[in-house]
């Protein structure tokens, strides 16, 4: 049987639980590129495990023209799959990712080519994302480094390096702004404060003070 319809649902209820301007599954099938591009996946991907490489690829390429979402079908990807407003997301040939991800416009899991010690270019060369992680608008996650179960990465973050399981990051190149135990979802991933940003703050308010200070007693 080419096709598993149990995932195939559990991606069609993945948008209607995280899109609120999804009403029904009609609308999903109908309406949502990032759910399109998905079920394209799935197909391609049975293809490429059985062999049929360039089969898969051509019609990898198709679902690329009309949703413009790139996934390799070599990529490993898990159930409940939600690509929100879909165009420009890129996922990569050795990209491994989990249940229950979110991924919003514009994200690249990209690659990022590895040597071993003889000098040849390692098999995996793309992130590995676990469970119930959100990556936000625009964010760039490169290289085959691990980013933990219930994390999320905040909007046009750039990614280099593990992320810890429960963290939230953002900034180039990403930095830790929360560690906490998992709080559901959250669209792009956004934060309401980041405690590199007040730092700078706060030593601006002490410059300015010490400025005034310095000018009083001239």
């Amino acid at each position: 049987m080419l096709f598993n319809f149990k995932p195939i649902l559990q991606d069609i209820d993945a948008v209607l639980a995280r899109d609120p301007a999804t009403k029904s599954r009609t609308e999903a099938l109908l309406c949502s590129s990032g759910l399109h591009a998905i079920l394209f996946y799935r197909l391609t991907h049975k293809l490429w495990k059985a062999n049929f490489h360039l089969t898969a690829r051509v019609i990898s390429q198709f679902a690329r023209f009309l949703t413009g979402i790139e996934i390799h079908p070599g990529a490993r990807i898990g159930r409940g799959f939600f690509i929100d407003h879909g165009a420009g997301v890129v996922i990569g040939e050795t990209a491994e990712v989990g249940n229950d991800v979110t991924l919003y416009h514009g994200v690249t899991l990209g690659g990022v080519s590895v040597f071993n010690a003889r000098g040849k270019v390692t098999s995996k060369r793309h992130p590995t994302v676990g469970n119930n992680v959100v990556i936000g608008a625009g964010a760039m996650v490169l290289g085959p480094i691990n980013i933990g179960n219930d994390s999320k990465i905040g909007s046009n973050a750039v990614v280099l390096k593990d992320v810890e399981q429960g963290t939230t990051v953002v900034g180039v190149p990403a930095h830790a702004v929360l560690r906490s135990k998992p709080s559901g979802f959250t669209a792009y991933a956004a934060v309401n404060k980041d405690p590199v940003e007040e730092k700078l703050l706060k030593m601006e308010k002490e410059i300015a003070l010490l400025k005034k200070e310095l000018k009083d007693r001239k």
